[in-house]
Parts: structure tokens; C-alpha cells; sequence
């Protein structure tokens, strides 16, 4: 396993005061390094974060989304010499107990994704039909168009080594991020692995934001994004590797 002290375990943050201080110290359980991008909370968790010493902050004064939030993260971790950020959701729903499993799988691949689908559990939360419908479409795409072996797209529990991270680039600011960073993945010929990680779903009534929340609306934003980060790496020449056709009309 990677040395404590080299690794670093990063949560993207927005209006969680009802879960950050738990989730917090169930993460200090297993990681020495911690990180929270706080992306302008509004309900008092950065009052909360302000009190604690054991974590560092870095704050963006106004909400500018869920990627923006992973990619200052991915910041911190390069400009900090990190070898791997592990990230994990402030929403409850990622165990942090496993935290030190997606450490020790980051030796094997670049990027270790966390799967809710992967293996099937007694235990597991009944996902919500739409969410689960779209995260299914979604990643077939990922898997047909990019030679992707998925089988969650959306994980917010994820491992990555530092140094691939270099080769990523993300500008997508959105909840949609996750999309262009597997585009990225592929076209870098990043090596992924899955782990199973249980669902669990604390809020059903939690919003995706605005017109996001109609699932049509939502799942029209992701193929939009996937499509942009496709024909924007068309444009600039950048192919996929072992033989496969990004740009079949190129």
C-alpha cells in the first residue's frame, strides 16, 4: 500500500451540514490527509469545516459545480506531491471503512472506480428507477464508443494515481464531469478496474439542481457533454489507442 503520508483522500463539498462532521470523522479513521473543497456551501457547513483541525479547506466562494470541485482537487493533489487521491462523497452514501481498499488497488490501474452494479447485495438500496436507467444508457455508450469495460459511470468513489491525472484534461464543471473524464481516460489509454461498493441512498429527495432534476432533461445533458468531449477530441486529432475508432467519419 502507498505510504500514508503520499496519498490523500478528497471530498467535493456543497451545502452538507447535516453530514459533514459524521462523514469527516469516519474518513479521519482512515486517512491521515484530507482535503475538503468546499464549493460555496450556504447552510453552514463551511461554519462547520471552520472548526475543525484535521482537515484542510480550500473553499470556492461562489457553487461552480460538482467537476469544479474534483478538478481543484486533482490541483491539490499535483501541486502537493501526492501519488494517489482517493475521492469520496459528503453525502453518506460511500462507506468510508473502504477507503483503504481503493488505496491499495491504485498499485494495479491509473483510475480504481467504485460500482454500485458490479456485484449485487441483499443489503443494497433499491436505486431510483430513472437514476439507475440513465446511469445504464450512459455507460453503455462509455463502454461501445470508447472501449470501456463499466459498470457504473457515476461513482463518486474513485482512486486515482497522481501522475495519470497529469494527462487528463477536465474542464467540465458540472455533475456531468465524470463523462469527460472517461472520454480523457480512454484517449490517455488509462488502465481502470472496477471495485463493488454497496448502494446506499440516505436522501432520495436530493436535487440535481434546476432543470437537472427531470431525469429527460438530465440524461439529454450527459449524451451533450459525452458528444462535446468526443467531437472536441476529434477536432484536435487525438485518437484512441490499440486500433480503435474514435472518429468514424474522420
Amino acid at each position: 500500500m502507498t505510504a500514508p503520508d503520499k496519498w490523500l483522500c478528497a471530498l467535493p463539498v456543497y451545502n452538507e451540514v447535516n453530514f459533514v462532521d459524521e462523514v469527516l470523522d469516519n474518513v479521519a479513521n482512515y486517512a491521515a490527509n484530507i482535503l475538503v473543497v468546499d464549493d460555496g456551501s450556504n447552510d453552514g457547513t463551511d461554519a462547520r469545516l471552520a472548526q475543525r483541525t484535521d482537515v484542510t479547506v480550500v473553499r470556492h466562494p461562489e457553487n461552480r459545480g460538482y467537476g469544479a470541485a474534483l478538478t481543484t482537487a486533482f490541483e491539490y493533489a499535483i501541486d502537493n506531491g501526492y501519488d494517489v487521491v482517493v475521492t469520496i462523497d459528503c453525502d453518506g452514501q460511500h462507506q468510508p471503512v473502504r477507503i483503504p481498499d481503493f488505496v491499495a488497488a491504485a498499485s494495479q490501474a491509473d483510475i480504481v472506480s467504485g460500482s454500485r452494479y458490479l456485484k449485487m447485495s441483499e443489503d443494497d438500496d433499491a436505486p431510483p428507477e430513472e437514476r439507475m436507467l440513465i446511469n445504464r444508457k450512459i455507460t453503455q455508450q462509455l463502454n461501445r464508443r470508447l472501449g470501456l469495460k463499466l459498470t457504473d459511470a457515476f461513482c463518486g468513489f474513485k482512486a486515482y494515481r497522481v501522475d495519470a491525472l497529469r494527462k487528463l484534461r477536465i474542464t467540465d464543471p458540472g455533475y456531468a464531469m465524470p463523462l469527460q473524464l472517461w472520454v480523457e481516460a480512454a484517449l490517455a489509454d488509462l488502465s481502470v478496474i472496477e471495485l463493488a461498493v454497496p448502494r446506499i441512498y440516505l436522501d432520495l429527495s436530493r436535487s440535481f439542481g434546476g432543470s437537472l432534476d427531470h431525469a429527460e432533461t438530465r440524461l439529454a445533458y450527459y449524451n451533450r457533454v459525452l458528444e462535446d468531449a468526443i467531437t472536441s477530441a476529434c477536432r484536435e486529432g487525438r485518437k484512441l489507442p490499440r486500433r480503435r475508432e474514435l472518429c468514424p467519419d474522420a
